[in-house]
């Protein structure tokens, strides 16, 4: 009997990333998604399919769906894609435990994680300069400049008190407040679905993130990641990036990790303010990152590396990765070209459009490497495509 693993999926590329780093090696990829028409379902690399319940319709009945696959005596191991992964297998752990590993960090760690006001705390008590937070109806000072932020990664009823135990709402939109504008604090919380987001002083600089699979609070496999562009022109999602080595934000990063006990896959990410030089802590993302087909292409195969831990095979791991590799989310660049067009970001310096197709241009030129595009596995690309034009209509 084959060795399987529970893949969680959505329409990130992370998915399809994580599946052709698994199945060539041998691992049994069992994809589990509410939605048919996630890219990843489409993937050679996809051995088997299993439509399960929303976690935004009923987070318990998601839950009670992954507990069940993983009785199965082939599964060993669930791969946490998303934060409403990394919170049901971190909440719910003793359903779990009588079934496969766990490989993923404790419940007191996710919290941190996906409570920016709890993470900037205690990344500031460890000596960790994080940008200064507040909550929004704590500011009195909107003479800066700033941003507000979802407090929380997702909400559940464990974040917020007005949701029921099987009710999960995904992460709101952060918005830009223009320097000694002070905004409809009431509209804002709307918003965010009725929670009291966050508010932090903007640092502009690039964007760094700390890679890392832990094994019970040691790291096993790190990596660093320099954002060269985002879907945004004031940033966002990486869509062009590139593997670098800084030994100062990996000492903070790995600080911040092993004060949490990390257990699992974890991505910290840094802004290094463009003055100063400095770094700030952003935020932590408890799961797989979406570009980890980066790391992938670099030699860091942490889809595969989760597996090999899982499986007590930890001194099969690769060490090291190869600097300078880059890489790019194609329709990421389509929507950054789309934000220099229309959008128009307080605070932010707008690069002209023929700047902006230039660098984009000749930056696909030097580094023709894409996370969806691949011509042994072409149908998540194209699934993908027909996806966006499905929902532009």
């Amino acid at each position: 009997m084959w060795k399987s693993i529970i893949v969680p999926a959505n329409q990130s590329v992370s998915v399809v990333a994580s599946l052709r780093s698994l199945s060539p090696e041998g691992v049994h990829t069992v994809v589990v998604s509410e939605d048919e028409t996630v890219p990843a379902f489409a993937s050679k690399y996809a051995d088997e399919t299993v439509v399960v319940p929303s976690p935004h319709e009923d987070v318990i009945a998601y839950k009670d769906a992954l507990v069940s696959l993983s009785m199965r005596p082939d599964v060993e191991a669930i791969l946490p894609i998303r934060e409403e992964d990394a919170y049901v297998l971190s909440r719910y752990v003793e359903d779990f435990k009588p079934h496969v590993e766990i490989g993923w960090p404790s419940f007191d760690a996710v919290r941190v994680a996906q409570d920016g006001y709890r993470l900037a705390t205690v990344a500031e008590d460890i000596g960790l300069r994080v940008p200064k937070t507040e909550l929004l109806t704590d500011v009195t000072d909107w003479d800066r400049e700033l941003i507000v932020k979802p407090r929380y990664g997702i909400l559940t009823h464990d974040y917020v008190d007005h949701l029921e135990a099987t009710e999960c709402e995904g992460r709101q939109r952060p918005e830009y407040i223009p320097r000694g504008v002070s905004p409809d604090v009431d509209r804002l919380i709307e918003d965010m679905l009725g929670h009291v987001p966050v508010v932090q002083e903007c640092h502009w600089g690039e964007e760094y993130s700390f890679r890392a699979l832990y094994d019970h609070g040691e790291p096993v496999k790190t990596s660093l990641r320099r954002q060269l562009r985002g879907k945004t022109y004031a940033g966002g999602m990486s869509v062009f990036r590139e593997m670098t080595h800084d030994p100062a934000v990996e000492e903070l990063a790995e600080s911040l990790l092993t004060h949490l006990e990390w257990n699992g896959l974890a991505s910290v990410q840094f802004i290094k303010e463009r003055e100063t030089g400095e770094f700030y802590l952003l935020e932590i993302n408890p799961r797989v990152w979406a570009s980890v087909n980066l790391d992938i292409r670099a030699g860091a195969t942490y889809p595969y590396d989760y597996w090999l831990t899982n499986q007590g095979r930890k001194d099969e791991i690769r060490p090291g990765y190869e600097e300078g590799v880059a890489t790019h989310l194609l329709v990421g660049e389509l929507q950054y070209l789309r934000s220099v067009l229309v959008d128009d970001f307080p605070n932010v310096d707008k690069p002209s459009m023929r700047e902006a197709f230039v660098d984009v241009a000749s930056s696909v030129y030097q580094h023709p490497h894409f996370d969806y595009i691949s011509f042994d596995d072409p149908k998540p690309f194209a699934r993908g495509v027909l996806n966006t034009l499905f929902s532009a209509s």
